[in-house]
């Protein structure tokens, strides 16, 4: 009797693990083809981010620059100034997972780095939805008037959290198994 597919060759590694309960996405992987799905998938979220904050810290590091920096009154001086420390945190922040990944390269503990990526990335998300909301803010501040920049903020605020945080919860919700916090990591 021949071995069916779900028996591989020692030589070729171990058998896939059947599927873990409550995954349900249908993939028969071992836990470590998983971490390395998990960590390929985060390394290419983080390329997206990274390059979108890397250019509005690039950006903002030149406005000081610009001739009507002088005309910009002490609140905004300091917006601004908050917004430079909040974009540099999530360049940091977004950047971060590639450097852990770096220090804990071969050590195996894939499953650490991919869980602290993810935590990591998450608060980068949250500093540079920060940093867009107050762009937002210091910009309708500059063009208009505080009123309006205040409206402008609050608006992209608001869809920020709609888009980045209400959205992907309602939808996990639908998907995570009974007594699993809703969109909680699978063990």
């Amino acid at each position: 009797m021949s071995p069916g597919p779900d028996h591989l060759p020692e030589a070729d590694g171990p058998a896939p693990s059947p599927e873990p309960p409550g995954s349900g996405d249908g993939r028969r992987e071992t836990a470590t083809e998983r971490m390395d799905r998990n960590w390929s998938e985060l390394l290419q979220e983080l390329r997206v981010t990274q390059t979108g904050t890397q250019i509005l810290t690039g950006f903002l590091l030149t406005v000081p620059f610009q001739q009507r920096f002088d005309q910009l009154d002490s609140s905004q001086r300091g917006v601004y100034l908050v917004l430079v420390v909040l974009a540099m945190v999530a360049t940091a922040l977004l950047v971060a997972p590639v450097a852990l990944h770096r220090r804990l390269f071969r050590r195996q503990r894939k499953a650490l780095v991919v869980s602290q990526g993810d935590r990591l990335a998450r608060v980068g998300l949250l500093v540079l939805g920060l940093v867009l909301t107050g762009c937002t803010f210091l910009l309708f501040d500059v063009v208009l008037d505080r009123e309006t920049a205040f409206a402008a903020g609050g608006f992209v605020g608001a869809v920020l959290l709609l888009l980045w945080y209400l959205v992907p919860r309602i939808l996990a919700r639908d998907t995570d198994p009974p007594g699993q916090m809703p969109g909680a990591t699978p063990r």
